[in-house]
Parts: C-alpha cells; structure tokens; sequence
C-alpha cells in the first residue's frame, strides 16, 4: 500500500469517525444508522477482497458467512444467551468451520466450477435456514442485541456506531499487515500462476484454504453487527442475490485494494438509498427500477474505470500532491 492509499484510508477513516458529532449538531440521527450499515456491508465486502482481489478466488456465495454469523447471535438469541462475550466466539467458530469445509472442497475446482460450488454450498444453507420453522424459517426471527457486562451498551447508538468503526479499522489493519506479509505474497503469486508456485515448493491449497478460511471468519463477524444493528436475522442475508451485490462492492471500490471496498460499499448502498427517490422525483413509479440505472453506472466503471472508485480518488491525490511539489 503506497502513501495515496493510505492517505486515502485514513481520509475516509476520519470521515466515519466524524458522522455522529455531525449527526448530533444537525439532528440527524438517522444519518448514523445508515453509516453504521454501510460500515457492516464494508467489513463483509473487505473480507471478500482478500480472496477475490488478492487471491483470484471468485465467490459467489460470500453473503452465506455474513448469514452464520447473524444466526449464531439469533439462535443464541433465541434461547436467552445474550452475552457477546458467548455469541462472538460461537459466530466465528461457526463461520470459520463451514467456511474450512466449503473451502476445502471448493479449492480442489478452479475458474468457473469453483464459482458455481461456492453458489451451490450457499443455496444449501440458504434453504437450510428456510427449512427452520422454530426459528421463523422464511419470515425470520427477532434478536436481542448484544450484552457485554455493562463494558459496552449496544442499545447506546453512539456506542454501537463506535464499534463498528473500530471493528472496521481493525479489519483493515489486520488484512494491511497480512497482504504485505509472506502469506499475502503468496496468495497474490498464486493468483498469477498457480502451477510455478507450486513447483517452488509452496503448498498452494493450504494457503489459499487458509485465507479463504480467514475471509469467511470476518465476513461472519460482520454477521454478528449485521444482527445487532437489525436486531432481526432472516435467510434473506445469504442468498446468492446479497453475494453478489457484495462482488458489485468491491468492482466498484476497486479489487485487490482493501480500502477500495469500502469506498465501494458506499458508494453502492448510497445509490441503493437514494437513487430510487431521485428517479421516482423525476418519473412517477420510477423509483422501483433503480436498477435501470445502477446497471449501466457498474458497467462504466468495469469498462472505463479501471481500478474502479479507488483509482479515481488515488490519481486525484497524485495530482494534487504533483501540483504542490511543482
């Protein structure tokens, strides 16, 4: 990561970490719950780049962990065990166990078979939760939020905003420092080629599993704030649909960047949020075929941007900090 990306980082860092004083001075509350959301989606979307950007491993059934995550806190929910310090372990276990096992047999594919088990794995466990009457099945099931022993009031919104922000920031370092780790280099020359590193004498699969493994542990932890934040779990969270929206997420924001997820989750559910209501202003019964629009806008940035929102925020740093030094 060269000096614009963390420049860039740590700009759109500040930016999250300044929404509630805002939100306090202008009586926008609501602004900080839709920032608070965005933040979630952006830890699941940063966790799908490790594998997707860094390790060319194409999931299209990522959203599934956010759902184990979100279940484990439901279900424990369910059964009056409200203690983070309990669900928090038992989300990422959960989410780290199917995650080994789905990876185990999905890396033994590659290219477009690996993208249709990985689809195929999550369709599983998506009509599985469906499938599970005593915990709401199709309609889903109400959850309580988090309890940490008056450490940490989930119910407080500056509180639970702040540990979303922390949990994010420490996502981003933690996979920062590993990109540029061995383990990182390695993912990223077996993307390349896969059969030289191997030959070099680096067991490939065990790395690849391992990070696989890593992505879904932390896109089950954004499961866990997922839950918190909603206080309500259903299978909607894991459908293919979701996964793929995670995919458009990280295209936008930029692939293999880390931050560039972030940028693009928000950019991506800013439009889910506003756009419906600019066409519906502009045409009556519009706004339900916001699609229409937001179709064409990532088909823009696949075929002219590059790099995708990242790219275009670190080239107007380059520039910027060029005219300075002239």
């Amino acid at each position: 990561m060269d000096r614009r990306q963390i420049w860039l980082s740590l700009a759109t860092l500040a930016m999250f970490a300044a929404v509630p004083p805002l939100t306090v001075i202008f009586d926008q509350p609501f602004y900080m719950d839709m920032i608070a959301r965005i933040m979630v989606f952006a830890i699941a979307a940063v966790s799908l780049d490790l594998i997707l950007g860094h390790g060319g491993m194409v999931s299209f059934g990522h959203a599934v962990y956010m759902g184990v995550g979100a279940y484990a806190v439901g279900i424990l929910s369910y059964y009056g065990l409200d203690n983070g310090f309990l669900q928090i372990p038992v989300a990422l276990g959960a989410s780290a166990l199917i995650g080994l096992v789905f990876g185990a047999m999905s890396l033994r594919t590659t290219g477009v078979y690996f993208i249709m088990i990985t689809l195929a794995f999550a369709q599983m466990l998506y009509f599985l939760a469906i499938s599970l009457e005593e915990f709401g099945g199709d309609d889903g099931m109400s959850s309580m939020r988090s309890e940490f022993g008056g450490v940490i009031d989930m119910y407080d919104a500056m509180q639970f905003y702040y540990v979303i922000f922390v949990v994010l920031a420490l996502v981003l370092f933690g996979l920062h420092r590993l990109v540029l780790s061995r383990f990182g280099m390695v993912i990223r020359a077996a993307r390349s080629n896969d059969r030289r590193m191997q030959a070099v004498g680096f067991p490939t699969y065990r790395y690849k599993l391992a990070a696989f493994t890593l992505a879904s542990t932390i896109c089950g932890l954004a499961g866990v704030l997922f839950a918190n934040l909603n206080e309500f779990v259903s299978p909607d969270v894991m459908h293919w649909t979701h996964s793929g929206e995670l995919m458009v997420m990280v295209i936008m924001g930029g692939m293999g960047t880390l931050i560039g997820p972030v940028l693009g989750a928000t950019a991506f559910l800013l439009l889910e949020e506003y756009l419906p209501q600019w066409m519906e202003m502009a045409m009556t019964n519009a706004g339900e075929h916001w699609a229409i629009i937001m179709g064409p806008i990532l088909i823009a940035i696949v075929l002219f941007g590059r790099g995708g929102i990242h790219a275009l925020f670190a080239a107007t740093i380059w520039r910027s900090g060029g005219k300075r030094n002239g």
